[in-house]
């Protein structure tokens, strides 16, 4: 482990971070937290999306999110030292503060402020947002008539107005126009589900899987049709399908457990389905891992109310998570 200890000599830049993120009354590490933030969010709207495998996508947020973390170290580091200054011991009629800072990214210092910067990213960064829930893309997915095309991105654009009605119309067109239009039935069955049509977007969904039997897209979106219908054991029917495609796929394992807790009322099935997710989406570097992070919590309180403290710190250690 590669240790630096930090006396006198402190880089400008981060110097100056630092003491342009002071309260009145101190260390002000929310605002240090977002201009970082702001810089990796920046980063990632300049990822390239297209005909690109999600893991080497979710690289290139990793990569944007590592060249902001060791500043926040830093600063963290700089912002304790007001605290530590009032216990610290006098040496030659000094003050002496020693503050180590930790470079290997698996210590927990780095974790840490990496985790709190991809939180903030998940909740307001809409690239990442986006980019976080983009699967593989292929060119053969696409069309290549060019009115069926036009037909396509005219849907694309009436449903970022969230006219469903206008997008629905057409996407018929471009499948009309191109039956074998692979992301225009994937985009018909999206639209079909927000109008609340859900038998309609299940079949077209699978339509676009009898054009590819591995198309993500809809084997990610079946299920969530079956729940918005209610029909929960279809629709974890359906994730262990994707799951026969895409084993070990993360998805599969937060939507199970998302169902069993939310759905079905079992916490403690769902719990064991949401750690599974949740260490997948880590080894990833997945910023999904903050909604598993957050349903973990949710169900914790739920057991605790119900007295169950103990079983859900068995489940997190069977799946070798620390319970803190």
């Amino acid at each position: 482990m590669i240790k630096k200890l930090i006396t006198t000599l402190i880089p400008i830049f981060i110097c100056s971070l630092y003491f342009g993120q002071k309260k009145k009354d101190g260390f002000d590490k929310g605002k240090l937290i977002q201009e970082l933030a702001d810089g990796a969010c920046k980063c990632s709207d300049s990822i390239h999306l297209l005909n690109r495998s999600k893991s080497d996508i979710l690289k290139d947020i990793q990569s944007c999110i590592d060249k902001q973390t060791g500043a926040l170290q830093m600063g963290t580091l700089l912002g304790s030292a007001e605290t530590l200054e009032k216990d610290a011991p006098v040496v030659n009629g000094k003050k002496q503060i020693n503050l180590t800072f930790n470079t290997d990214k698996n210590s927990k210092q780095y974790i840490d402020s990496y985790n709190e910067l991809e939180r903030y990213l998940m909740k307001n960064c809409e690239s990442v947002k986006n980019i976080a829930i983009v699967s593989e893309t292929k060119d053969e997915g696409f069309s290549n008539d060019k009115e069926a095309m036009e037909f396509y991105h005219n849907g694309r654009l009436a449903a970022e107005k969230e006219d469903w009605k206008e997008a629905i119309k057409n996407m018929e067109k471009a499948v009309k126009k191109d039956p074998k239009f692979i992301y225009a039935w994937d985009a018909l069955g999206i639209n079909y589900r927000r109008s609340g049509e859900y038998d309609k977007a299940i079949s077209a969904y699978k339509k676009s899987l009898e054009l590819d039997s591995k198309g993500k897209m809809a084997l990610q979106n079946i299920p969530i049709v079956y729940i918005y219908k209610k029909e929960f054991q279809k629709a974890i029917d359906a994730y262990m399908d994707l799951d026969k495609v895409y084993p070990e796929d993360p998805e599969v394992y937060y939507g199970i457990g998302n169902v069993y807790f939310n759905a079905l009322k079992d916490d403690e099935k769902g719990l064991d389905y949401i750690c599974k997710a949740y260490r997948i989406y880590t080894n990833q570097k997945s910023p999904y891992r903050t909604d598993a992070e957050s349903l973990i919590g949710a169900i914790y309180k739920s057991m605790k109310e119900k007295g169950k403290t103990e079983k859900f710190k068995e489940i997190l250690k069977n799946n070798n998570i620390q319970f803190d």
